[in-house]
């Protein structure tokens, strides 16, 4: 059972006890010496799916029946009335409830002394739907991330199992395209892991940004090249007329951080956009100023109903080729920027993810407007 919210001495001195115990974030309720249920708080209500008049005054072995999961009562087991007097209550247990609820029960004795007669038991209750999805998804990122490795690992171990048994078996091209292979699914497993120290500094608010002066449309022309070389599809950058009559603004980021978010814009709109990507760079009219990077391709887009989606984590709609993990790493090292990120369709129908980032100068650096 939580602890009690603290309070100031004189307010919790002045604060009815029946107060005090709907500040609590979990349900309680309390059953006298006669096994009477005595109190109950507005949290247990809403736990249980009862009315007050439905537990009040009434025995609580009728009134709050508990079972474990093989449907042993839970009240005949613990016995908090004629077990041991040294006992001094039970901790969190996982019990079916009334109407076959879930809940997650704790259970304090208060007793007149140690040892000495019990005079109320504090019955603690929470909803154990959030808990049992939490676990639910830990369950499904473990089994993502264990497929996920395991692809790579296993054509790795593959191909140098081949090359360091039957070397002299194999052609210097099959030997060239086994040890590429290998290189690829490296690198690839390298990406991954790198996502997941990412994903884990994300949600536990531990991403450190270091920031320098970024110049974006050098950034981005670099991207250009890479793509070229690696003859994926043809990516096409654009400037905005702001940007080219007026220049494009310098940023003040995480120059690894950017080419992380554009890396993944990129890829994901090559392994979704029917090849052709075009990134256009612009210049953000707002104050103070900023950038705005569309990254549009021609595939099928994203349905609306996807569209707030497909930066969760680990989603990845109907295709299962992906992790599901690009995403989710491009909006929160955008929003770690103080920017943000959409996706929208673009002009032939695929679809147009877009990266608003403020041109923010440190404070210790002279002004350059």
């Amino acid at each position: 059972m939580a602890h009690q919210r603290s309070l100031p001495s004189d307010a919790a001195t002045a604060m009815p006890v029946d107060a005090m115990a709907e500040l609590l974030p979990d349900g309680l309720v309390v059953v006298g010496a006669d096994q009477v249920i005595r109190f109950v708080n507005t949290e247990a209500l809403r736990v249980l799916g009862a009315a007050r008049d439905d537990l009040l005054g009434r025995p609580v072995r009728e009134a709050l029946p508990l079972a474990d999961k093989a449907g042993h009562d839970w009240w005949a087991h613990t016995d908090p009335w004629d077990g041991l007097p040294t006992r001094t209550g039970h901790r969190e247990k996982l019990l079916v409830g009334p109407d076959g609820r879930d809940l997650l029960v704790t259970a304090r004795y208060a007793r007149t002394e140690r040892g000495g007669r019990l005079e109320r038991v504090l019955v603690g209750l929470r909803d154990a739907q959030a808990r049992q999805r939490a676990e639910r998804d830990s369950a499904t990122v473990l089994a993502t991330v264990a497929h996920e490795l395991r692809a790579p690992l296993t054509s790795v171990a593959g191909f140098t199992n081949s090359l360091l048994r039957r070397w002299d078996r194999f052609t210097d091209e099959q030997k060239r395209l086994m040890i590429e292979t290998i290189q690829s699914d490296a690198s690839r497993l390298t990406r991954l892991i790198g996502e997941l120290l990412d994903i884990s500094r994300l949600d536990a608010d531990r991403l450190a940004l270091r920031r320098g002066p970024v110049d974006l449309e050098d950034l981005l022309r670099r991207h250009v090249v890479r793509h070229e070389l690696s003859r994926k599809g043809q990516l096409t950058l654009r400037l905005g007329r702001r940007a080219r009559e007026e220049g494009v603004p310098e940023l003040w980021a995480d120059a690894d951080r950017l080419e992380q978010v554009f890396f993944n814009l990129i890829e994901n709109a090559s392994l979704h956009g029917g090849g052709n990507i075009t990134v256009t760079l612009e210049r953000d009219g707002g104050e103070p100023a900023g950038v705005v990077v569309h990254v549009d391709d021609t595939g099928d887009g994203v349905l609306p109903e996807d569209r707030e989606r497909v930066f969760d984590r680990f989603w990845h709609g109907a295709d299962t080729t992906t992790t599901g993990l690009g995403l989710y790493v491009v909006r929160g090292f955008v929003e770690a920027h103080d920017g943000t990120v959409s996706v929208g369709e673009s002009d032939s129908g695929g679809a147009r993810f877009t990266v608003r980032l403020p041109a923010s100068i440190p404070d210790f650096l002279p002004d350059r407007a």
